[in-house]
């Protein structure tokens, strides 16, 4: 007797779409200015910004053998880690909280991957023409007119993600004497790597990458889902009032396909949200441009939330963003309050191990000192170093010691108590340190004194 054979059907995992190269349709509208205006002020200020001058020195420039960060007329050191960590805080915070009210905003108008998409994609279309006019050249067979073509549009990217690179190193060697460097073939190993690598990276990832960075390299497309309720707006397609499409049965869709043509990432909103959607707003554009030729109402796909699409009351607080505001309240205090108590001048003291104590001439005991002294001003300093704890004790020789701008000088001090001025062993005392033209600038550091 022959048994039923069971047929498994196989499931294929696909990784991504096998849909071919995306050739975005250009569109206009408020969202599509709003882009490009954030493209313009992002890279005004990274082109432009390494260019500035603060008393006689790069304005914005992180001096890495220095060991320093030049904002301006602020010096931030490796101790001022704490404001990196708290700017960072604020950032994430930042994006969490336009996630919860507006979805994806960062990635579809101030991304990196998508502000240098969009100018790639800008030089592409004045190169190789409009969506279509790209489609066929693709589809043409290669000939003298498609390899001039390509090469343009390659010569252009090439020198834009050249400029990118230099602009980017520019910060970390100070642009006006890295040209001249460059021109002289004159500049440092690293320098020259991070001209080259990220140069490269700008014109892989913004000229062949494109949507498939959002698509499954980016992990904030993965999670931004878990940071959206019922009342955030995203960009979404109002099925009640679009269906039925091409007007059957009243829907004001006609299926032109136009909002798919125009979305950077290649997908459809009318299948509803997606995680590659990153909120561009371009497809909102096109559909308006549409409803106004066919003189039907705007907003057929518009930035709703869930609520307002199902069309149920506004619900009250959100305990959520209140959360993300008060957070971004507390560090903002916090890191005000870090910024204008930091001190210019840190002191380090180090017992010389190699003599606890030794008794002087006098009868008094001694013991030895290393004391590093950080200038973390911008300008020459003086030090005073005094010394409390103990009856009787005082400094041995110099008491005033001269710091040079942005540095760490290490200097050997020497105290002496009488012998009689505590009980045997190891007492704690206490160096004061101030700036002799700052009284207001003081340190004080905590160490212990040996008495035999």
């Amino acid at each position: 007797m022959n048994k039923p054979v069971s047929k498994v059907r196989e499931a294929k995992l696909e990784l991504y779409r096998k849909k071919g190269k995306i050739h975005a349709r250009e569109v206009k509208g408020r969202f599509n200015t709003l882009r490009w205006g954030m493209v313009w002020f992002t890279q005004i200020i990274f082109y432009g910004a390494c260019w500035l001058q603060w008393d006689g020195r790069q304005a914005l420039w992180f001096d890495i053998p220095h060991e320093k960060f030049h904002l301006f007329g602020l010096v931030l050191w490796p101790q001022d880690a704490l404001l990196l960590a708290i700017a960072l805080i604020l950032a994430a915070t930042g994006l969490f909280l336009v996630t919860a009210l507006a979805g994806r905003l960062f990635c579809g108008f101030a991304c990196p991957q998508t502000v240098y998409t969009s100018i790639f994609m800008w030089i592409e279309t004045r190169v190789e023409g409009d969506h279509l006019a790209r489609l066929r050249l693709d589809q043409a067979p290669m000939g003298l007119r498609k390899l001039g073509l390509r090469a343009a549009k390659h010569a252009l990217w090439l020198l834009f993600a050249a400029w990118t690179g230099i602009s980017f190193v520019g910060y970390f060697t100070p642009i006006r004497e890295l040209l001249p460097a460059l021109a002289g073939w004159s500049v440092g190993p690293w320098e020259g790597f991070w001209v080259v690598f990220y140069a490269l990276f700008t014109y892989l990832q913004a000229g062949f990458a494109r949507e498939a960075v959002c698509q499954h390299m980016c992990p904030y497309s993965r999670f931004q889902g878990v940071m959206f309720d019922a009342t955030t707006r995203t960009v979404s397609y109002d099925a009640g009032r679009g269906e039925p499409r091409k007007g059957k049965g009243g829907g004001d869709c006609v299926d032109c396909g136009i909002c798919v043509q125009v979305c950077p990432t290649g997908i459809d909103i009318r299948d509803g949200l997606q995680y590659q959607c990153i909120n561009c707003g371009l497809c909102v554009d096109a559909c308006d441009e549409v409803m106004t030729r066919v003189s039907r109402p705007l907003g057929l796909i518009r930035f709703a939330s869930e609520q307002e699409l199902a069309g149920q009351p506004r619900r009250g607080g959100r305990p959520r963003l209140a959360v993300y505001g008060g957070l971004i309240g507390v560090f903002v205090a916090l890191g005000a309050w870090t910024a204008t108590q930091r001190s210019l001048l840190l002191v380090d003291v180090l017992r010389d191990r190699g003599s606890l104590a030794r008794e002087a001439s006098d009868g008094r005991i001694e013991n030895a000192y290393t004391l590093k002294l950080a200038n973390l001003a911008e300008m020459p300093r003086s030090f005073e170093v005094e010394v409390s704890g103990l009856p009787g004790i005082e400094l041995v020789g110099a008491r005033r010691f001269a710091g040079e701008a942005g540095s760490i000088r290490a200097v050997q001090v020497t105290v002496a108590a009488p012998a009689d001025a505590g009980p045997a062993g190891a007492r704690p005392i206490t160096f004061q340190v101030r700036a002799t033209d700052d009284p207001a600038t003081r340190v004080t550091e905590k160490s212990t004194f040996v008495l035999p």
